[in-house]
């Protein structure tokens, strides 16, 4: 199944939440992240934490959406929104019929450097809890309005 999880930059929360798909998932889930407004720069705490945690940062970069607007884009089952300015935008058009939701969570990268850590631990934590309930659930044989329903669920927890 293929996740792609959005936000306004791109370089932490769905940077985050992309390496979680992908390490806990792998063998379920393929995770791209991408923002309506890219910084072209992956947050260095992103970075840091994932690589503390044993994630592999290798591929990691912030883009654009419209990278899977395109016509050769891989085609998703489910559209995450992690900031609520991209939950509000108008997105492009993607391949296929995708389910989205909105998984809302503090942006740790509007924290004071002195608190980074802490900040993007936080989002971290809330980030793989969803990503662990979702994956614990037999999603691939779900119909979408049961799916859309179970990750509006799962977006509710801290």
């Amino acid at each position: 199944m293929n996740i792609l999880v959005l936000c306004t930059g791109n370089s932490a929360r769905s940077i985050l939440l992309e390496s979680i798909f992908n390490t806990l998932g792998a063998t379920r889930t393929r995770a791209y992240s991408a923002g309506s407004n890219p910084t072209g720069k992956v947050h260095p705490q992103s970075l840091v934490l994932l690589g503390e945690l044993g994630h592999d940062t290798n591929g990691a970069r912030s883009k654009s959406w419209d990278e899977f607007a395109a016509a050769d884009a891989p085609e998703m089952d489910i559209v995450i929104t992690v900031c609520a300015s991209a939950a509000g935008e108008t997105c492009p058009v993607w391949p296929g019929a995708p389910v989205r939701t909105h998984w809302g969570v503090d942006d740790p990268a509007a924290a004071d450097q002195p608190d980074w850590d802490q900040a993007f631990r936080t989002a971290y934590i809330t980030l793989e809890k969803r990503a662990k309930a979702l994956l614990n659930l037999p999603f691939e044989t779900m119909d979408p309005a049961e799916l859309t329903q179970q990750l509006k669920r799962i977006g509710e927890i801290v």
